[in-house]
């Protein structure tokens, strides 16, 4: 790297003493097709990805509306503004905005793409705006400046990108892999007993739907809450600490979060993150807000945790599911949802199998996750650096 990065410095003298030129996203590329589709034309079989608005594929498809080497940026939902990179042909949804370079001679598609990624929680945080379905707005996303320095330097960068992110997806794939043996290994230990009773949700225990709780109500210390948001992108199987805080007065118009109860996401932009749970063993009252459903019972957290994980779970929540654009499950139709409630004993014992499990794929102190999350960390900071251009003024 130490090699690479050099080259690159003597190229910048070389090439751009002064600065770079930075132009708008909409005068480097161009705007790609896209198209809406219902939940139920994405099928596990389809030939093509489909990327909407989200982190990962929506789905897949059996038709694409555009070939590879593209950029994606998420237009509404949780995760508006971020940024995808696709390297295949692919269907774009109705909630992102695709593009491509409109000449790959003066800019790479994929150095746009690092450059706009560099930029990401900026973007999130200064373009979104934040209503009760965040969302930005392409004219804003068309005016945000990109560097441009000459061509030679960006291959050059986009090399030394590519080669993390390639480590990167090695690591991953080997970690999904051991994420496979452990979801075998779950659903043998909480589906292969045929003579535990399936009992509704709603004959163990009660739902509660949160409501309220925007971003903007979070400060640094307080009362512990869990945004529903965050059930996606941050916390894991179960927590005991809060990512987020609010003060005491806004926490007494919330809903009561108490030790052992699970948190499950209501609503989300697609059918596998709907009914997101994280069991809360935190010994402090906490709260939750909209969008999320607490379950209040006397079984093992974990266990009603770990089995909402399940595809026997998914299957029947598919069933409830219920929007196009967003997806929901209502908490009345959650408490249909059966699954087997053994003795607590049994409970206990699956449960203290399966932790050892989720440690090994998901505890980012120790083997892999940790490898990855150091790979990732150095990723960001070479990135950091190497987009860092000083505009050029003597234009």
């Amino acid at each position: 790297m130490p090699n690479r990065q050099s080259k690159i410095e003597k190229l910048i003298v070389e090439l751009c003493p002064n600065g770079v030129d930075f132009f708008a996203l909409g005068e480097l590329c161009n705007p790609l097709k896209k198209g809406t589709l219902k939940t139920g034309e994405l099928s596990d079989k389809g030939q093509y990805p489909v990327i909407n608005s989200g982190r990962s594929w929506y789905g897949k498809y059996d038709e694409y509306n555009n070939d590879g080497n593209a950029i994606a940026i998420a237009a509404r939902g949780e995760y508006a503004g971020f940024i995808n990179y696709i390297d295949k042909k692919f269907w774009a949804g109705g909630l992102c905005y695709p593009y491509r370079s409109k000449d790959e001679k003066i800019a790479k598609t994929k150095f746009i793409f690092y450059s706009l990624k560099e930029k990401q929680e900026y973007i999130r945080e200064t373009l979104v705006a934040h209503g009760s379905i965040p969302a930005i707005n392409k004219s804003d996303v068309d005016k945000f400046k990109i560097p441009l320095p000459p061509i030679a330097i960006q291959e050059e960068i986009v090399k030394i990108l590519d080669s993390f992110t390639e480590l990167e997806a090695e690591l991953e794939a080997e970690l999904e892999a051991r994420k496979k043996q452990y979801e075998y290994y779950r659903e043998g230990l909480l589906m292969t007993n045929n003579s535990v009773k399936k009992i509704k949700l709603g004959e163990i225990g009660t739902m509660v739907r949160g409501s309220g709780l925007p971003k903007k109500d979070f400060i640094e210390s307080g009362v512990g809450c869990i945004h529903y948001g965050q059930i996606y992108t941050y916390y894991g199987t179960f927590a005991n600490k809060t990512k987020s805080f609010v003060s005491k007065e806004t926490a007494r118009n919330l809903k009561k979060v108490n030790k052992g109860d699970l948190v499950i996401t209501s609503t989300s932009e697609n059918i596998e993150d709907v009914c997101k749970t994280v069991a809360w063993i935190g010994d402090d009252e906490i709260v939750t807000g909209g969008h999320a459903t607490i379950f209040k019972h006397h079984e093992n957290p974990k266990y009603l945790a770990y089995y909402f994980q399940t595809q026997n779970f998914s299957d029947q929540k598919r069933k409830y599911a219920k929007g196009t654009k967003v997806i929901d499950v209502s908490a009345k139709d959650l408490a249909k949802i059966k699954i087997p409630v053994p003795p607590i004993a049994e409970q206990n014992r699956i449960v203290s199998i399966l932790d050892k499990f989720d440690a090994l794929v998901n505890d980012i102190s120790i083997g892999l996750p940790a490898e990855i999350l150091a790979r990732r960390s150095q990723y960001e900071y070479y990135r950091g650096k190497l987009l860092n251009f000083k505009e050029n003024v003597n234009k």
